[in-house]
């Protein structure tokens, strides 16, 4: 399972369709996911102070569109992109993601 991380308003939105294209999919070509383990530091450098946040989890299996684990930006760590619109079938989990008492956010246990 991949993730991606949206807001609450945007997903309330595009919940309702059958597909997902977020901006970077216009400004990057694909849209940016992360593993589990990758979440915490994503989350600390992109969305740090964030309260309206949750995280899609997504079924890799069931994507319609390529993934590729790729390390475009010299971080020695692979992420996992989707080049083209999410298949929202595909999306198997939407799981709440707040910051905790210390204003942290962390993948939810």
């Amino acid at each position: 399972m991949i993730y991606s991380i949206i807001s609450r308003s945007v997903w309330e939105q595009v919940s309702k369709e059958n597909v997902y294209a977020p901006d970077s999919l216009k400004t990057d070509g694909f849209i940016h996911c992360s593993t589990k383990e990758q979440i915490p530091w994503v989350a600390a450098q992109y969305y740090a102070g964030r309260t309206d946040l949750l995280l899609l989890g997504i079924d890799e299996k069931a994507l319609k569109p390529e993934l590729v684990y790729e390390d475009l930006y010299e971080l020695n760590e692979l992420f996992p992109h989707i080049y083209g619109e999410l298949n929202l079938d595909a999306v198997q989990k939407v799981i709440p993601f707040e910051p905790n008492k210390e204003g942290v956010l962390s993948f939810p246990e």
